[in-house]
């Protein structure tokens, strides 16, 4: 069975510094296209849920037809949204895949050149995440 799942990293200013499409369903200019919109439209669900409970990931926080919106929300500091879109109902197997994308998140910040709050280019992190993406989703 193809899924279907967009994954997003979104900046505490409500800027995306990194996107994947990371299902194994064929995708379409459209499909990716509503898919980042469904997430950005989720962000304000996101913030309200964010500041009354003190767990990190969210689980199911909105649904869009049989799409569903889970969320990792990092530190307060950092105030980071790792977000996923998918049809999926393997919670662990989403919780264990952001708990690890957090940690690739958190070596990329422990670079000294990257900016916090720019753009992911690493080819090594896209690698890394599409492969646990593969492994968990």
């Amino acid at each position: 069975m193809a899924s279907t799942a967009c994954f997003i990293i979104v900046s505490r200013n409500d800027i995306p510094i990194y996107e994947a499409e990371v299902g194994s369903a064929l995708k379409k200019e459209e499909a990716v296209q509503q898919h980042q919109f469904i997430l950005h439209a989720a962000l304000d669900i996101v913030q309200d849920i964010a500041w009354t409970t003190s767990a990190m990931f969210l689980k199911a926080i909105d649904r869009f037809n049989d799409l569903v919106v889970s969320v990792y929300v990092t530190a307060v500091i950092i105030h980071t949204r790792l977000m996923l879109l998918h049809d999926s109902r393997n919670e662990d197997g989403i919780k264990s895949f952001f708990q690890e994308v957090h940690e690739l998140y958190i070596k990329i910040l422990l670079n000294p050149l990257y900016l916090p709050g720019s753009r992911i280019t690493s080819s090594h992190f896209d690698t890394k995440v599409r492969a646990l993406a593969r492994k968990y989703l």
